[in-house]
């Protein structure tokens, strides 16, 4: 009952702070409507007395709010500042063109993992993953490429030129394959990743070697595997299907589709109170349920284990990948970034425009004539050194609240609601326009999927049998955590972490497609992709050139979250008092790679 108190505080917080939006960016509403439907109209006194009459914020922001509430109760969530209509059968509509898009993508993302893992499962259930080489460069390079270049790409080649498929609009089924496929294979790619790092775990488990000795056939020791990691990747599914869902508002411009973060967009910038609201509500609701449902469903899939404490530990001892990939990668990062950098990246010449690259332009030029090496160069220190100083406060606090998960779970849930659009704008009327927005706006959402998997992985490390065994000889609460469940739960996290650092520069690179990023002349990664989008069939490499550093910098964090493994060491056990003078030892004394996976 607390947490779900606790839920509809936050709930309530966000929406009305959300309702405060025009009255924050400290502009008169009146005035903002009285542009979007009149223009030429001059902004007198009286006119903008008569709309704030009108529109009922004559009598403030907290009037308005009381009187939105009261509306709810009622079921009448307004009617739109700017046409005039009610506002429940547009979000309606929106939601449902929304959802119908998150459920393809969300079709396509679990295919896209299941590909990703199929080595890992056939190796698996053949029990060969002795042998398991690290991987993955494939799928950082998918889960790094930006959903919106995804989306034009695919308009431009499969809709345009081949004509395959519609490329613009919603008016069927068809026309959501293109864009699902943009937005369903980079979150395929991540979860596909999640779900390999945990398969080997699975496989080593006593139930599947002993499965394996009793003869049943590897397709079915591999399904049980699956739905074995399944419980700790379901909290992460949650904010994926929501953020399919409001989040998309990149893909739904480029395919001019009618979803509901794009209504959300365009009514946040017009100030659009009632459907701001009404929108967020929604994906209030929609977090709540999908949060809901992920709960029952890993409650399902584990069984009286969790309850009884009798489920292994995923996260064993195991040797570090390789780290010959991680170098290769650095080098060729470091390479591009000192190249540009020796260059100036403000340097016009129009007699050069859009030019293949050459020996005296590596990368081409821009529509400008302008060298796109040395603005990747000098873009990678306001987008690589931001992406990672965002991505390690994330990790420290996504950590430390998914150690605390009836504090964090509500916050998870809530802040997962709101789009990173709509957080840009939030952080732009309170703190202002600047450098510093979408940065801002971006840290304050990373830490969301990090709290979530930790706080996933410590409900199920605590019910294992080591951890169950050593409360029994007497270990305390400081020791457990210090002693195993930091240790098996902050790797992965911190796998987690840097698999999601591309993540962090595609969430600004989006805002600076959006225009709530960087601004020109500056030439980070995301300004580059917005500003060279239109030329991007007669110019590629205009676009390709950042999107490829960009997919260089998703493969060196996932060749280098490889080698973060919990080691194979033997530490002496811990010594507990039995309650009777006695020393026992914890049975977690020994450390081993596990059998039965060679």
């Amino acid at each position: 009952m607390a947490g779900a108190g606790w839920r509809t505080l936050l709930a309530l917080g966000l929406v009305c702070g959300i309702g405060l939006l025009p009255w924050l960016t400290h502009t008169d509403p009146a005035y903002t409507v009285l542009k979007a439907r009149s223009a030429e109209r001059e902004p007198t006194p009286e006119v903008l007395a008569d709309i704030r009459q009108q529109l009922g914020i004559d009598g403030g922001p907290l009037h308005v709010l009381v009187g939105w509430l009261g509306g709810l109760l009622r079921g009448d969530a307004g009617r739109s500042w700017i046409s005039g209509a009610d506002v429940l059968p547009e979000v309606t509509r929106a939601l449902g063109a929304s959802l119908l898009l998150m459920g393809v993508s969300l079709l396509v993302a679990v295919l896209t993992a299941g590909v990703i893992c199929l080595r890992t499962l056939r190796l698996g259930a053949r029990r060969r993953l002795g042998g398991r080489r690290g991987g993955g460069s494939g799928s950082a390079v998918l889960a790094s490429l930006p959903e919106f270049l995804v989306a034009s790409v695919l308009a431009t080649v499969v809709g345009v030129q081949l004509g395959w498929l519609p490329a613009l609009g919603w008016y069927g089924p068809q026309w959501t394959v293109l864009p699902a496929l943009a937005l369903g294979l980079p979150a395929g790619a991540v979860l596909g990743r999640l779900l390999d790092d945990l398969l080997p775990g699975a496989f080593g488990e006593p139930w599947a070697l002993a499965a394996a000795a009793r003869g049943l056939t590897g397709r079915s020791i591999a399904r049980q595997a699956v739905r074995r990691c399944v419980p700790a990747l379901l909290p992460n599914l949650g904010l994926f299907v929501v953020g399919l869902t409001g989040g998309a508002v990149a893909v739904e411009q480029v395919f001019d589709i009618p979803g509901l973060g794009r209504t959300i967009l365009q009514a946040a910038l017009a100030q659009d109170l009632p459907v701001l609201q009404a929108g967020t509500l929604a994906l209030v609701l929609l977090a709540a349920l999908a949060t809901g449902a992920t709960r029952v469903a890993a409650r399902l899939l584990t069984g009286p284990a969790l309850r009884d404490g009798a489920l292994s530990s995923l996260h064993r001892p195991a040797p570090p990948a390789g780290r010959l990939l991680p170098l290769v990668y650095g080098a060729l990062l470091v390479a591009v970034v000192a190249f540009g950098l020796a260059r100036d990246p403000l340097a016009l010449d129009t007699g050069q425009r859009l030019r293949a690259p050459s020996a005296e332009h590596p990368f081409g030029t821009d529509a400008l004539g302008r060298d796109l090496l040395a603005r990747v160069g000098h873009g990678a220190l306001d987008t690589l050194l931001l992406a990672a100083a965002i991505s390690a406060a994330a990790l420290l606090v996504g950590v430390l609240l998914g150690l605390v998960p009836r504090v964090s779970a509500p916050l998870v849930d809530t802040l997962n609601a709101v789009p990173p659009v709509l957080v840009a704008l939030l952080v732009t009327a309170v703190a202002g326009s600047g450098a510093a927005t979408p940065a801002l706006a971006v840290g304050a959402v990373a830490w969301a999927p990090l709290a979530a998997h930790t706080s996933a992985l410590l409900r199920q490390e605590r019910a294992t049998l080591h951890i169950t065994a050593s409360k029994g000889l007497g270990a305390g609460p400081v020791h457990l955590l210090r002693h195993e469940l930091l240790p098996a739960v902050v790797p992965p996290v911190l796998r987690h972490a840097l698999l999601r650092l591309p993540g962090v520069a595609l969430a600004l690179a989006s805002l600076g497609f959006l225009g709530l990023g960087a601004q020109p002349p500056s030439p980070e990664w995301g300004l580059l992709l917005a500003e060279n989008q239109p030329y991007a069939e007669r110019a590629p490499w205009a676009v390709l050139a950042p999107a490829a550093v960009l997919a260089l910098l998703g493969a060196l964090a996932v060749s280098a979250a490889g080698g973060l493994r919990r080691p194979v060491r033997r530490r002496p056990s811990p010594v507990v008092d039995g309650g009777d003078g006695a020393e026992r030892r914890s049975v977690t004394a020994t450390e081993k790679e596990p059998a039965g996976v060679r």
